[in-house]
């Protein structure tokens, strides 16, 4: 898949696009299968709300690891997802800085203050702060379920200074925000927050200075979400005092090739061949 100009002239514009109808139904449940499966692994790349749910589940997409996921590592690689987005950063050479699969629980799933991803990521030694996210919605998702708001255009402002708040930790950490005064200012004068919703399938590309949040899910239904970061492979990040976790911040740098583009539901059916045999055993 290839953007158009325009879609181009959006992402630069808005900070983020919305691409519906991008990965069928039958994809969605191959990824929501495997997804089922990786929330009853233990592992410390796997984040819970403070009732025990799962809410992010990290590093799904490499071949190593607990909760390593052929047909995430599949959607990582496919051409109607890996195009734009080597489209939007300018480069072929591209990898995955990381990923997780956010899972928040009907009635439970806690929501994010407003914050630009790369005021988590400036502290990760990243040279330039053009990085993007791609999320793919695994479920319907309506304001109800908690849904992203983006500011369209609050990237071009650039990296806004962030403050701690635990006032409404989830994984029971405090979160990351932009101060409330300065938001305050930037809701007044910029436009209206957009919500991100739509059906399942749907694939959004985000600039990393783009400001955003989420609200609680108020609904009976789950709203399952999975994040793609990529990042220029010019732009590694430099060595740093204290680096966070490789879940968080990749440390294989290798440019990614494009793969199939119908390559996640024979990832989806050989994991069960997989798991049909060691049941066998």
């Amino acid at each position: 898949m290839e953007l158009s100009k325009q879609q181009i002239a959006d992402y630069h514009r808005d900070g983020f696009i919305v691409i519906p109808n991008c990965y069928s139904s039958e994809e969605v449940q191959a990824l929501r299968n495997d997804t089922e499966r990786l929330c009853a692994i233990k592992a410390d790349s796997i984040f819970r709300e403070s009732s025990g749910a799962v809410r992010s589940i990290f590093r799904v997409h490499e071949t190593d690891g607990p909760v390593a996921s052929p047909q995430y590592r599949a959607l990582s690689r496919t051409p109607r997802l890996l195009r734009p987005v080597m489209q939007t950063l300018g480069s072929e050479e591209v990898y995955i800085a990381h990923t997780k699969v956010n899972t928040k629980s009907a009635l439970e799933g806690t929501g994010w203050l407003w914050h630009q991803d790369f005021g988590y990521w400036v502290h990760d030694g990243y040279p330039e702060n053009d990085m993007l996210t791609a999320m793919v919605m695994l479920s319907d998702t309506q304001e109800i379920h908690g849904s992203l708001y983006m500011i369209p255009g609050s990237h071009k402002l650039g990296l806004i200074d962030h403050y701690y708040d635990d006032s409404q930790a989830a994984y029971q950490l405090p979160q990351r925000a932009v101060q409330r005064d300065r938001i305050k200012k930037i809701l007044e004068t910029s436009g209206a927050p957009v919500p991100i919703v739509g059906k399942a399938g749907t694939l959004v590309l985000f600039h990393c200075l783009t400001i955003h949040g989420s609200g609680v899910n108020m609904s009976a239904e789950n709203r399952w979400q999975a994040y793609l970061t990529y990042n220029r492979v010019a732009n590694r990040p430099h060595d740093v005092e204290k680096p966070r976790g490789d879940f968080v911040r990749s440390t294989n740098w290798a440019p990614l090739p494009m793969e199939r583009d119908d390559g996640i539901l024979p990832a989806g059916q050989r994991q069960q061949q997989r798991e049909v045999s060691v049941q066998g055993k």
